[in-house]
């Protein structure tokens, strides 16, 4: 129910205050209980490690094979839209915008820093560290928690939202994935659940991510211009990208967010070229692929393996995949109803087998390319160069990017590089922010595609502020809070997911017989 006047004009008013109600109630705990809030959140996430790491591990498993088969089956052919439909935006423009939402700012956080913590720690695949073997296994593992899993996750919301959006002409909203199993009732309360529960995973998802990227311009800053690392500048640098997000996400999905994702992916392929041109180029060449087909090889142990809890465990870091892999999928999930509502946006036309190639498939590869360029540098470092970034990622994760830079010692080019890749990490700042406003006022708008400007004013300011809550309450563990904070928010939503599967199915099946039947009709 969209309300016609006053202040929740345009948007779903349950939805709408239930959503702002609970951030609002969560950021008062934080900020009135700050010790206790951290053990708390602590706790839930030792909770969700113990008891639910399974079942992030099985889903994101069952997501790819589900895709996979879809993509490759009769129903690979039908079209996101009408029959005659064909896409708005060229491949490279849908890839950058793909990209800046789906990865951008978390990748460039740990393409490095990912690979240098399996290589010095060690993982439950491979034997020793800090040997070529290692080396290898900690690309592999990168490519696993960054490369199909993570897009099939994204790829299950934006294909349900195809189509019910394009094929059963529904709004573009994420409680309409669920009209082929439960019919108009999604536009009563069990719309407002599932309303609710996006939001709540979006917000705090993107607020994660933002959180992550704060700290990584922090540290670039840093690097350049000696500016301190500090909550208090990072406090800030929320503040004045939050607002430049604002003036982005005001301009509409085909100026600022499209301009800008076009900026992105051109400032990662300079960066790129770089890392390929001034790095060890035949070492990057060689772990690439080396690294793609032992992926390739290794990816049923790697969606089949659940660690158990030891005995002795007291909480969630006491665990591997506590560490990585559950927080990685439930990042992803959590970070699910906001790219899957903007993948959708801009992928009418295709065809689902298209999609699901296209999204899973060339933006993994895009990830490999990126994590073998800025990983495999780092790595090489260590074991053929000046070493220096293992230490300088044990002391502070978000100085990966610039610790590289220093060990790669090409000078002037290399400060020219590093300056290039604190834009890019402000660039792709705004754009998974600005992104996930558009996305989350159209979620409340029950699938507007042009939700008004005060709302889109209101979640963005939102964001900014949950973002810098989540820095504010984790201290000097501000790295924990925010990855918890993604893990917990995910839960929830990983059961509409599962529908979400169900109702694909249906969608699917009914829409190839319709069009069988359309076609058969024109032949007689």
């Amino acid at each position: 129910m969209l309300i016609r006047s006053g202040v929740f004009r345009g948007v779903n008013p349950y939805s709408s205050l239930i959503s702002a109600g609970v951030i609002v109630l969560f950021v008062f705990l934080v900020l009135a209980f700050p010790t206790g809030s951290a053990d708390w959140i602590d706790s839930a996430r030792t909770f969700v490690t113990f008891y639910f790491n399974w079942w992030y591990v099985a889903l994101s498993a069952v997501f790819l094979v589900f895709l996979i088969a879809t993509a490759v089956s009769k129903y690979g052919s039908l079209r996101l839209g009408d029959a005659d439909e064909r896409p708005k935006y060229s491949y490279f423009t849908w890839f950058a915008m793909l990209y800046a939402a789906g990865q951008g700012i978390g990748i460039i956080f740990w393409s490095i820093a990912e690979p240098m913590f399996h290589f010095s720690g060690g993982t439950p695949f491979a034997e020793g560290t800090g040997n070529q073997a290692a080396a290898d296994m900690a690309l592999q593992v990168t490519f696993f928690h960054w490369g199909l899993n993570a897009w099939a996750i994204y790829c299950i919301v934006a294909l349900a939202l195809c189509l019910v959006s394009y094929r059963l002409k529904k709004p573009l909203g994420i409680r309409y994935t669920l009209y082929p199993l439960f019919g108009d009732r999604v536009e009563g309360a069990l719309g407002v659940v599932i309303d609710v529960i996006a939001v709540f995973a979006t917000i705090f998802g993107i607020a994660t991510s933002l959180g992550l990227g704060v700290t990584q311009i922090n540290a670039g800053l840093n690097h350049i211009w000696d500016v301190p690392i500090s909550q208090a500048v990072q406090l800030v640098l929320i503040a004045v990208i939050t607002a430049v997000a604002l003036c982005s996400v005001l301009s509409g999905l085909d100026r600022g967010i499209k301009w800008l994702s076009q900026v992105n992916m051109w400032l990662t392929i300079v960066l790129l070229v770089f890392f390929f041109a001034w790095g060890p180029t035949r070492y990057l060449f060689v772990s690439l692929g080396d690294a793609t087909l032992s992926y390739a090889k290794s990816l049923f142990s790697f969606n089949v393996y659940v660690e158990s809890v030891p005995a002795e465990a007291a909480r969630w870091s006491d665990m591997w995949q506590g560490w990585w892999t559950t927080f990685y999928w439930g990042w992803w999930i959590s970070w699910a109803p906001f790219v899957g509502v903007f993948v959708a946006r801009v992928s009418r036309g295709r065809t689902v087998r298209e999609f699901i190639f296209g999204v899973v498939g060339v933006s993994s590869l895009l990830s490999f390319v990126w994590i073998a360029a800025y990983g495999g540098t780092a790595l090489w470092a260590e074991l053929f160069g000046p070493g220096g970034v293992s230490d300088a990622v044990s002391a502070n994760v978000s100085m990966a990017l610039f610790a590289t830079f220093e060990a790669m010692d090409v000078g002037a080019i290399g400060v020219v590089a590093g300056v290039l890749g604190t834009i890019l990490v402000t660039t792709y700042f705004v754009t998974s922010s600005d992104s996930g406003t558009l996305v989350v006022a159209t979620i409340l708008s029950e699938g507007n595609e042009h939700p008004m400007f005060r709302h889109r004013v209101i979640w963005g300011t939102f964001e900014g502020v949950v973002a810098a809550v989540l820095l504010v309450a984790g201290g000097s563990a501000a790295l924990s809070t925010l990855q918890t904070a993604a893990i917990i928010a995910a839960l929830p939503f990983s059961l509409i997911m599962v529908l979400m599967c169900v109702a694909i199915v249906r969608c699917l099946s009914l829409e190839h017989k319709a069009e069988k039947s359309a076609g058969l009709g024109k032949t007689t």
